[in-house]
C-alpha cells in the first residue's frame, strides 16, 4: 500500500480526518493546541469549521494527509511552535530558543490502523517542516513502555513510533496524558530551507 502525504489543503479532507459528524458540536477540529483558550472557547459550532477552511487556505496550511489513493486516511498537525500554545506552555519546557516546529496530533481513520500510516505521517510532518524552512522539530508523545494506550488519547503519539523516525528524547515534561507522562522528542533538520520532496506537492 502505497500512502502519500500532501500539504492539509483540503479543507473537505480535513473535516473528513478531525470534523465531527454533527457541524454544530463543539468538538476539537484540532484547535484546542493551535489557538489560545479564550479564543477556543469562543468558537462554537459551525464557526469552528469555518475557522479551520480559512487555516487550510492559508501558507502553510495547518498540517499534512495521508491519502491511500484518493482517500484521506491520516492526519497530522505540524506549525512553528510560536504559533501554537506551546509557546506558552508550563508543562512542556523550551530545550532552547530555536524557532521550532511541533508536531502534537497524529490521527489515522478507524479501519485503517496498523497500516504504517502513522509513521508515514510523521515522516511527512518531517519534511513539510523541513520545506518551510523550519530549523528542528518536537514532538511530545506518551513514554508508554509496552503499556497499551487508549486509542483515544494516543493523538500525541508514542515515544517509540518518533524513535524510529529518528526523533531524540531532549527533556522530560510535567504533561501526563491518559496515565502516562510525555516526552519532547526532537529531530534536528539542519536549519535551513529545502526544497519540498515529490510526495509533498505532486
Amino acid at each position: 500500500m502505497a500512502i502519500d502525504v500532501r500539504p492539509a489543503s483540503v479543507f473537505e479532507d480535513v473535516r473528513t480526518l478531525v470534523g465531527p459528524k454533527s457541524p454544530g458540536a463543539n468538538v476539537c477540529w484540532c484547535l484546542s493546541y493551535r489557538i489560545p483558550s479564550k479564543l477556543n472557547n469562543d468558537l462554537r459550532g459551525p464557526a469552528r469549521g469555518e475557522y479551520v477552511a480559512e487555516l487550510c487556505r492559508r501558507q502553510p496550511p495547518p498540517g499534512v494527509i495521508a491519502y491511500d489513493g484518493d482517500e484521506p486516511v491520516g492526519w497530522a498537525a505540524v506549525a512553528p511552535r510560536a504559533d501554537t500554545s506551546f509557546a506558552h506552555s508550563r508543562k512542556i519546557p523550551h530545550v532552547d530558543d530555536l524557532p521550532v516546529w511541533s508536531l502534537w496530533c497524529i490521527r489515522v481513520r478507524p479501519g485503517h490502523r496498523k497500516k504504517g500510516i502513522s509513521h508515514a505521517l510523521i515522516a511527512g510532518a518531517v519534511e513539510f517542516a523541513r520545506a518551510h524552512g523550519a530549523p528542528a522539530i518536537e514532538a511530545y508523545p506518551l513514554d508508554n513502555g509496552d503499556a497499551e494506550v487508549d486509542l483515544t488519547m494516543a493523538y500525541a503519539g508514542l515515544r517509540k513510533n518518533f524513535e524510529r523516525a529518528g526523533f531524540t528524547h531532549a527533556a522530560d515534561t510535567a504533561s501526563v496524558l491518559a496515565g502516562h507522562p510525555r516526552v519532547l522528542m526532537r529531530l534536528d533538520l539542519g536549519g535551513g530551507p529545502a526544497a519540498p520532496q515529490a510526495a509533498l506537492t505532486e
